[in-house]
């Protein structure tokens, strides 16, 4: 796999040590078991899987590499690169300016760029029309663009199926950066809908099933349908396509309750193909791999989990939601959450407030703590956290004790 140039401030010498060990003993990734670092009072089990993914650090690449290339020149984000508040803040700081915020809304209007500068498009994509404005204006969209690969082979998966005359299912949140664009792709080649989530999907099978008044449907689906969706004709032929960072099981499971709805509605199995597109899972490898690797680690008897990662970030939420169903979980953003051994600051994504959580450190040695971070989360960030945890116990061995045993 391609590798990256990432400024080695995102990096740590812990953390690499580790995931360059495992990968030694484990190329097949076929063991999903997290990794013991053992401090004696203190034993924290590392997901097998988690940090940087290949798309997070393709863009990270680009962007610095582009400042690095281009000074002098206007440089814009059309918005945050990816869901981590650090990185977005070194990007600003580097003097790059962002167009948009995370809802699409304009703080720089398009108006003001002129064809000699220069805008990176995010991870996530972007619209059609959005690229369409820019290359009006006559800024070179594909020189710049950092959109992640497995991003790009959903919209190809569903402008495959679209070909075939189905309807676009998207399983996504509606106003994700990601979601948006994949909408856009989507919706140019073939009717299209998004769902958030197997609530909302129930209701759009009702539809299909001819059991609510269509006359609902638009002011239900608002702004989650393609212009035009006609309910008579549109949801006869589905097939299903995601936002890659969504819960692996949750899409797998309105997939399956699609297919049986169109079973329900068109009879046998054996003539399905015909109503239902058979498409592949869409997530992206990473976000699999982060997911599996936090259902092993959750098989582990621990105090607690600590979930690292930008609050709104999708797929960190996910690996946060998997974590809260077996143990107390704390969502944080850096060390600074960790206020001391008593008090920690964290999110509560649910509720999108930050809670303060008093004696969330068992008064027992050894404490075992269950820690993984989101696809946009610097290593550097889980170290800092794990360094911070070690240091409430003085006969703790040493950040560097810990590193070198994985050398």
């Amino acid at each position: 796999m391609k590798s990256f140039d990432v400024p080695i401030v995102y990096r740590s010498p812990l953390i690499s040590a580790v995931k360059k060990k495992r990968k030694e003993q484990d190329r097949m990734k076929r063991d999903f078991s997290p990794t013991l670092l053992d401090f004696g009072p203190l034993k924290i089990f590392l997901a097998r899987h988690f940090g940087f993914c290949y798309g997070v650090e393709n863009a990270i690449d680009i962007a610095f590499r582009t400042i690095e290339e281009n000074s002098g020149k206007r440089i814009y984000l059309l918005s945050e690169m990816i869901h981590n508040p650090q990185v977005n803040a070194d990007l600003k700081a580097s003097g790059v300016e962002f167009l948009q915020d995370n809802s699409g809304r304009q703080i720089i209007p398009f108006e003001n760029l002129t064809a000699d500068d220069i805008v990176l498009i995010p991870a996530f994509g972007t619209t059609l029309a959005i690229e369409k404005k820019l290359r009006d204006i006559g800024i070179k969209v594909e020189n710049y663009n950092t959109t992640c690969p497995f991003v790009e082979k959903v919209w190809n998966r569903s402008e495959i199926i679209a070909k075939n005359q189905y309807t676009i299912v998207i399983h996504g949140k509606p106003n994700h950066e990601e979601t948006r664009a994949t909408f856009s792709h989507a919706s140019v080649n073939a009717p299209s809908i998004v769902v958030r989530d197997m609530d909302q999907t129930r209701e759009l099978a009702k539809y299909i099933l001819g059991e609510k008044p269509i006359e609902q449907f638009h002011a239900e689906f608002e702004g989650q349908h393609s212009q035009g969706f006609d309910l008579s004709k549109h949801l006869e032929r589905i097939g299903v396509v995601n936002q890659t960072t969504m819960l692996a099981s949750d899409t797998q499971s309105i997939a399956d309750f699609l297919k049986a709805t169109m079973i329900k509605k068109y009879g046998s199995e054996d003539s399905i193909k015909e109503h239902f597109a058979d498409t592949r899972d869409t997530l992206c490898y990473a976000t699999n791999d982060n997911q599996t690797a936090v259902t092993g680690m959750l098989e582990t008897n621990a105090d607690l989990a600590i979930v690292v990662g930008g609050y709104n970030s999708s797929n960190t939420s996910h690996l946060v939601e998997l974590c809260e169903e077996k143990l107390a979980t704390f969502f944080i953003n850096s060390e600074e959450k960790i206020l001391s051994a008593q008090t920690i600051m964290h999110y509560d994504f649910h509720t999108k407030t930050e809670l303060i959580t008093k004696n969330y450190l068992p008064n027992k040695p050894p404490v075992t703590i269950l820690i993984t971070s989101g696809a946009s989360c610097p290593d550097a960030l889980v170290e800092g956290v794990i360094k911070k945890l070690a240091g409430f116990y003085p006969a703790s061995k040493s950040i560097e004790e810990i590193t070198a045993q994985f050398q």
